[in-house]
């Protein structure tokens, strides 16, 4: 065998070996929380919940930056703006309005990367009910109305590639 072919021979090991390992330490972080741990964090999360309390958010999964949450809403809560992120949710329990689009009335950056404000003017009013699924773009004014039962949500913000 020639230098050459011994080279990248090795170098094709190499590769190998690395990305076996790389698909392996993928593997090792997949997360998974099955319908029953859903359930029973969201009793859990109604138990925790104080008296007037109308707004939780708490983490389900976790990988770096990236987190899926459950959302619990008793009442509307201000309309927000998520600048750079898309948001994607599943409605798990009750029923609720979305409404997403138009402007946002009195905007006010609340933590980077976030606005929230007063209401929104010209947007687009949809019915929201369990098996529900949702993909709201990043910089798109949206907030919820809830009906008769709080809104469940289970979601995670994707943020957006950069700009070419």
């Amino acid at each position: 065998m020639r230098k050459t072919e011994i080279t990248l021979a090795v170098a094709l090991a190499i590769w190998l070996a690395a990305s076996a390992g790389y698909a392996q330490d993928a593997a090792d972080r997949t997360s998974r929380a099955s319908r029953a741990d859903i359930d029973a964090q969201v009793v859990a999360m109604f138990a925790a919940m104080k008296p007037g309390q109308t707004f939780l958010w708490q983490p389900v999964l976790k990988d770096g930056p990236r987190t899926a949450a459950l959302e619990i809403w008793k009442a509307p809560g201000r309309p927000a703006i998520h600048l750079a992120d898309a948001e994607y949710f599943t409605v798990i329990q009750g029923n609720g309005t979305l409404i997403s689009g138009g402007h946002l009335k009195n905007p006010r950056l609340t933590s980077p990367g976030q606005m929230d404000g007063d209401d929104i003017e010209g947007g687009t009013t949809r019915p929201l009910a369990p098996g529900d699924v949702v993909l709201i773009p990043g910089g798109t004014p949206h907030g919820f109305g809830v009906g008769g039962q709080p809104l469940v949500l289970l979601g995670i913000k994707i943020p957006s590639p950069p700009a070419p």
